[in-house]
């Protein structure tokens, strides 16, 4: 029996389908339902009519944490040491740079570079760091540093954020990801983090860096103690913040892996769950192009299927993961297995660059099937 709730919800799919905007009322209706079928299907047909053609996208990079230390304390973090810990480190020069020569010969064509709150590197080193990557590998894109982190090196610094963002760039830092969002209400912020951005400081780091004409990725984490009705403000923040700039050039979603945390009492999301809030972001981000499916959390078919909820990509290869692997998840992919996952799904598999350029040869030059990258992965170390 078909409840009243999953009679409402057809009218708002329509809506959406339809090009009209929803309001936090309707996302919040859609999330409590159980109708995953029908939602994903709206999201389907959102994201076909945004992106009509044959193709669905991946990109080759590598996520790079340079050092692990930092001074906040997240109850889902699994990564992070208190900067006197014994375990604490600070990539050396060489070893980052052997980390991007070896993505550069996957076919990468950027890196993810992220790390704690560091207490007493300065400015003037991430600006040294970024200077050296540029100079030895100017081909690559650095998408690199969270907005917790940039609000953290104003901190230190003592500077206001728009000139830290603009040292950061001429120095080289190309695009900014959206970690550390996890979701966008102080409320749940200050539960499961201390020493962190709140909500406006984390909104801000990307509407200075867009007003400075740089792009940024927009992120969620959810699945722990928020409610359905923050997600959807989540969704708000990020729509409202995208209406003024237009600076994000996509929206990552995923679920905490409570695993080796503070939080290992909260049970995992499952697909279900996972699969019915990307498609609502689809329905409800409806100025964003681009939404990228989780492999990396929910594994490679949950990952394929998400094609068919909403959204047009499959994210990176990911040759080096160590956050969320930390929490005891890992899933793995070969460029052959990304490649596959979207030709199954019935799409033909493209590589592209953050800003959702295509970066590959098409159609494929002949033999290049045979190209060893397409069989071989780096460790996740």
């Amino acid at each position: 029996m078909i409840s009243q709730v999953e009679n409402d919800i057809e009218p708002i799919l329509e809506r959406a389908v339809a090009g009209e905007r929803l309001t936090p009322e309707q996302g919040l209706a859609l999330l409590e339902s159980h109708n995953l079928t029908s939602i994903g299907k709206a999201a389907h047909a959102v994201c076909q009519r945004k992106h009509p053609e044959p193709f669905r996208t991946y990109n080759i990079d590598r996520n790079i944490n340079y050092t692990n230390a930092c001074t906040a304390v997240c109850n889902f973090c699994a990564f992070y040491r208190p900067p006197n810990h014994p375990d604490v480190y600070v990539l050396t020069r060489e070893e980052l740079h052997q980390k991007i020569q070896e993505t550069v010969e996957m076919g990468g064509d950027q890196i993810l570079i992220q790390g704690g709150l560091h207490p007493k590197l300065s400015l003037e080193w991430y600006e040294e760091m970024l200077s050296d990557i540029k100079a030895t590998f100017p081909q690559v894109n650095i998408h690199g540093f969270s907005p917790p982190e940039i609000h953290h090196f104003t901190k230190i610094s003592k500077l206001p954020l728009q000139t830290v963002l603009e040292r950061l760039k001429a120095a080289g830092l190309g695009s900014i990801p959206g970690g550390g969002g996890e979701i966008l209400v102080d409320r749940v912020r200050k539960e499961i983090t201390r020493g962190k951005s709140l909500t406006d400081d984390w909104l801000n780091v990307h509407r200075v860096w867009h007003q400075l004409g740089g792009r940024s990725t927009a992120t969620m984490m959810f699945g722990h103690i928020e409610t359905l009705a923050e997600r959807i403000e989540h969704f708000q923040r990020l729509r409202d913040l995208q209406d003024e700039t237009g600076g994000f050039t996509a929206f990552i979603s995923w679920t905490m892996q409570p695993e080796n945390t503070q939080m290992s009492d909260i049970p995992a999301a499952g697909a279900f769950e996972y699969l019915k809030t990307q498609a609502v972001s689809r329905l409800y981000l409806d100025n964003f192009d681009n939404i990228q499916s989780s492999w990396v959390t929910q594994g490679e078919k949950i990952g394929q299927i998400g094609l068919n909820f909403g959204a047009n990509d499959m994210g990176s290869l990911m040759l080096e993961e160590n956050v969320v692997s930390q929490a005891g998840t890992v899933h793995h992919l070969s460029l052959s297995s990304i490649r596959h996952c979207i030709e199954e799904a019935g799409y033909i598999p493209r590589q592209r660059n953050v800003h959702y350029e295509y970066i590959d040869q098409y159609p494929p030059a002949p033999g290049s099937e045979s190209d060893p990258r397409a069989t071989t992965q780096l460790p996740l170390v």
